[in-house]
């Protein structure tokens, strides 16, 4: 049996406003379909709106007005359609390899009519056609992706210079940072910075790690 979808929680209006009404339809999407097509596991269900949404969304202060972001191996459209529907003024590129996901993906954003804000991009970061497609980006947003050192990597060329990865970690973020920096030196990155944003409703504050493309790595001359 199903798990029952939860109905949105009282903190979500603050942070959906008037388009409350889209995040509960795409949670909707992500308790039918995408347990169906295996996207996300039954027992995420009764926790969708604290663990996956709110989450997601508790990054989005960090995004200038206008922004255009990359989420790249954004699953099921994690954090990517949740920022672009908690922020109409953002245009986010959600990119996915996995073509089930990217199937997925197409049909939330045709369900909720997100077409003039949000793209959906097939393929993985690291390729030079996703870089020419997607690149020259201010922010790139990840989540539960891969290590930090790899994920600066993959992320780093579609990144205009002084633009920012902003990348969702747990609890052993700063560990984490402090472990790849030298990897970060080297691809061309900024100190890390480990920040909290607060979620609401009590729940624990969201830990994302920011890393700014400062130069270009010798790897990435002449390919960026």
């Amino acid at each position: 049996m199903v798990p029952v979808e939860s109905p949105p929680p009282a903190a979500a209006q603050a942070v959906f406003g008037s388009r409350l009404d889209l995040a509960t339809r795409y949670a909707g999407l992500l308790a039918g379909a995408g347990i169906e097509r295996g996207l996300i596991g039954p027992r995420e269900v009764p926790r969708l709106w604290d663990r996956h949404l709110l989450n997601s969304a508790a990054i989005s202060p960090v995004f200038p007005e206008g922004s255009r972001i990359v989420d790249v191996g954004t699953g099921a459209g994690l954090p990517g359609v949740v920022l672009a529907i908690a922020r109409p003024d953002l245009r986010v590129d959600l990119v996915e390899s996995l073509a089930r996901r990217v199937s997925f993906l197409a049909e939330v954003v045709a369900i909720l009519g997100l077409a003039d804000q949000v793209r959906v991009a097939h393929g993985r970061a690291e390729d030079p056609r996703m870089v020419a497609e997607v690149g020259g980006a201010q922010w790139v947003t990840a989540r539960a992706v891969a290590p930090l050192d790899r994920l600066v990597g993959w992320c780093f060329p579609l990144l205009s210079p002084g633009g920012t990865l902003v990348a969702i970690k747990g609890a052993a973020a700063a560990a984490e940072a402090t472990t790849h920096q030298r990897a970060i030196d080297r691809l061309g990155g900024s100190t890390a910075v480990v920040k909290q944003f607060e979620v609401g409703g009590g729940e624990e504050p969201v830990t994302a790690v920011l890393v700014a493309r400062e130069r270009l790595s010798r790897s990435m001359k002449g390919r960026s």
